[in-house]
Parts: C-alpha cells; sequence; structure tokens
C-alpha cells in the first residue's frame, strides 16, 4: 500500500505532463504546408529523391526535428536549406505540420 501511495503521484504527474503539451492540428497543418510542398510534396511524398518522404512519420519525430533545424541544433546535410524554411515556426506550426504529415499515407 505504501508504494502505491508514492507511485500514483508521479505516474498522475507524468500522464498531466503529456495532456499538457499542446497537440498538433492536421487541418492546421495541411494550411501550413504550402512551403512545405517544394519539396516533400503536398502530401508528404517527396518530389525528387533527394528529399526525404515526411508521409507517415511519425509526428513526435517529425516536430522534434523540425524544432531542431529552426534552433539550429541540428547540423549537416539539408541544414542549410532547411533552416531558413522553418525559422518563423512556433512550436503550434511545428505540432501541426508534423500531425498533418505524420497522418500521410506513405506512396512510394
Amino acid at each position: 500500500m505504501k508504494l502505491l501511495y508514492l507511485t500514483l503521484p508521479a505516474f498522475l504527474y507524468l500522464s498531466l505532463g503529456d495532456n499538457a503539451q499542446a497537440a498538433g492540428n492536421a487541418e492546421a497543418g495541411k494550411a501550413k504546408a504550402t512551403t512545405c510542398a517544394a519539396c516533400h510534396g503536398g502530401d508528404g511524398n517527396s518530389i525528387a529523391a533527394m528529399y526525404p518522404n515526411l508521409a507517415g512519420q511519425h509526428a513526435q519525430y517529425l516536430e522534434s526535428a523540425i524544432k531542431a533545424y529552426r534552433d539550429g541544433q541540428r547540423s549537416g546535410g539539408m541544414s542549410a536549406m532547411m533552416a531558413p524554411m522553418v525559422a518563423n515556426l512556433s512550436d503550434q506550426d511545428a505540432a501541426d505540420l508534423a500531425a498533418y504529415f505524420s497522418q500521410q499515407k506513405l506512396k512510394q
């Protein structure tokens, strides 16, 4: 019983923490994805092999990648191209875009 009293508050804290994060809105993300479409395709299926497909990727991964490019925490490769594209995105924008692309079907 003592263990329950110790673990229950930790469990509640962790579960409430997840709910406190802003969830992405796929519809809002679709509206914001026009810039992304130039390289990644309107539905996240890349138009050229040199650009990665975003369709079907995990939302959490996409969101963290967008933020890392924006915040200068990702270097090498496509960073020089991506950083200016995401420079003005808010955390909510990143979550919305991630939600949209994660719900798209990979065609390739």
